[in-house]
């Protein structure tokens, strides 16, 4: 079995990454969507997104990170594909998941869920492009409004040549609400051959033996679980639970991180973010929660989270 760690939009970024994978029990990562228009994008885009093409396309752990490009032109996302794997990327994701409505908007994510042969040109033309060693992989909900066109979607990936299919239990209009539709995911893995990943509502290891035996899938992909409880692949693989002498100088690190790469005036929201999903697992971050929620200037917080 494998374990995977989701792409999360302003919340699994390269840091994260980086984090997340040093607790350990990750397989493998994927991106943040790299959002492709019409044209090839510059190697500093991707490099942006994923600093670890730097790094042999790895983490500093060793986890493989595969990048996940959103759009709906084919020859474009294509043209960014052979870039990406030139790059070094050990894979390429192509997501027809993302549920945002700005996104969907511009015809991006999700709502290529109503169009199974636009989605099947996506991928054919991405593997194409692709060396044949280079992982193309999709992920995808079960649909736009409802389920009806799940399988017809699963399969277009498939016929198109994809190596991999991702699926979240979830339509867009689902957005995140519990619980998961977990008993599609076995319909939609009988409908292909090519093998398949779940997601979705994973936020315990129990939750994992659930989803498997759910689904009849070996390997799952952990999403918004594994930033609450950032030993959550590690307790999975029958690891130790991380305890808050262990989560202290993870936090200090993310901090210290985040300061570097973003102005000072955002770095407190990010840790803010962090800490309000970590305050039910986490009794001390709650408290530490609590101290920094009004607190904007990012040398107070660090004084804060170090006197924790």
């Amino acid at each position: 079995m494998r374990l995977f760690l989701a792409p999360m939009e302003g919340l699994a970024d390269a840091l994260m990454r980086e984090l997340l994978t040093r607790v350990g029990g990750y397989d493998l990562c994927v991106t943040e969507f790299v959002r492709v228009t019409d044209t090839l994008l510059p190697e500093r885009t991707f490099l942006r997104l994923s600093p670890e093409l730097e790094n042999g396309g790895k983490t500093s752990s060793g986890v493989p990170v595969r990048v996940q490009l959103l759009g709906n032109d084919p020859a474009a996302l294509s043209e960014n594909a052979a870039k990406v794997a030139e790059l070094g990327a050990p894979g390429v994701d192509l997501n027809f998941g993302c549920p945002a409505p700005t996104v969907n908007r511009h015809r991006g994510g999700a709502v290529l869920l109503e169009e199974p042969e636009v989605i099947r040109a996506i991928v054919g033309a991405v593997r194409r492009a692709v060396p044949a060693d280079v992982p193309v992989t999709a992920k995808m909900r079960l649909g736009l409004n409802d389920t009806g066109r799940a399988l017809e979607c699963a399969q277009a990936i498939e016929a198109a040549g994809a190596d991999e299919l991702i699926v979240h239990a979830r339509t867009k209009v689902d957005a995140y609400r519990h619980p998961a539709r977990w008993e599609w995911l076995a319909r939609v893995r009988e409908a292909v051959t090519i093998p398949m990943v779940a997601n979705g509502d994973v936020w315990l290891p129990e939750d994992w033996g659930r989803i498997r035996e759910a689904s009849g899938c070996d390997d799952v992909m952990l999403g918004r679980g594994a930033v609450t409880r950032p030993d959550l692949a590690r307790r999975i693989r029958g690891g130790e639970a991380m305890d808050w002498d262990e989560l202290h100088p993870l936090l200090r690190d993310y901090y210290a991180g985040v300061r570097a790469r973003t102005e000072p005036r955002h770095a407190p929201g990010r840790l803010k973010l962090w800490l309000g999903m970590l305050k039910d697992a986490y009794p001390e971050a709650g408290a530490l929660y609590q101290r920094v929620r009004g607190e904007r200037d990012a040398e107070a917080v660090a004084r804060l989270l170090d006197a924790m």
